[in-house]
């Protein structure tokens, strides 16, 4: 769904945080059982950015890219593929879809800059701590992609990375679910869904919130993650607002 600019910037939803990384999975890029870039699908996250990029918001927008491929997708079944290839593969990737949001975001006028983790100074500016911090104090969207620049590690995993790096007060991460399920609700009916959890609970529960190595990361550093989904109609500034469904980890 297209989401219109100027009802969106009228409406008086207020941030709860000021820096915020929202991590993005290459599904949020098209539609739901399709691959490649949907530009309505694109152009719905440029709107939803900029409404919150509007209120005051830093907002460092992590790239996935399974749309396109994944690195497993290549290694496994003795493909002919290195694995550690395949994985750079992905890394790239993400490059794509973050080129795509960038020209979104500027079409409807928000000034970004993309950035990689791996070196291709042609397309994208090389990930800079500083720098990074920077573009987000001058009120830029920063789209972060190529993951951490390592193979072996999945963006979410960059995504928490990134948030302890940049300081960010929250990591949302975008999903095609409303929240975290006791199970996977298109295949259970009577999953439950969480309104809120500690970080142990989702531990315990051994709930899939982020990777396990990202989500080691979150916790040990105390990181608030909210998981909701991106195809819900004003998604990113509702849960900013402490609004619209989603579950809460902190």
């Amino acid at each position: 769904m297209r989401l219109m600019d100027d009802p969106h910037l009228a409406d008086p939803l207020t941030p709860k945080y000021q820096r915020v990384i929202l991590k993005l999975s290459g599904e949020s890029f098209t539609s739901s059982g399709k691959s490649g870039i949907n530009i309505d699908e694109t152009l719905n996250i440029a709107h939803q950015a900029k409404r919150v990029h509007a209120r005051g918001v830093q907002l460092a927008i992590v790239i996935g890219a399974g749309n396109i491929l994944r690195g497993a997708q290549f290694s496994a079944g003795g493909a002919v593929i290195k694995e550690a290839t395949a994985h750079y593969m992905g890394m790239l990737a993400t490059v794509l879809n973050g080129m795509a949001l960038q020209s979104a975001l500027e079409s409807i006028h928000c000034e970004t800059r993309l950035m990689t983790a791996l070196r291709m100074e042609t397309v994208a500016e090389p990930f800079i701590q500083r720098r990074a911090l920077r573009h987000l104090e001058k009120g830029r969207i920063v789209i972060l992609a190529g993951g951490t620049g390592n193979p072996f590690v999945t963006t979410d995993t960059a995504a928490a990375l990134r948030a302890r790096e940049l300081g960010a007060d929250i990591l949302l991460k975008a999903t095609k679910v409303d929240g975290v399920y006791s199970a996977d609700p298109k295949t259970d009916p009577s999953a439950k869904r969480f309104e809120r959890l500690t970080h142990q609970e989702a531990f315990d529960r051994n709930l899939k919130v982020l990777d396990a190595t990202a989500f080691a990361l979150a916790r040990d550093t105390r990181m608030p993650i909210i998981v909701f989904s991106i195809h819900e109609p004003g998604a990113v500034a509702a849960v900013l607002a402490g609004k619209g469904r989603a579950t809460i980890v902190e």
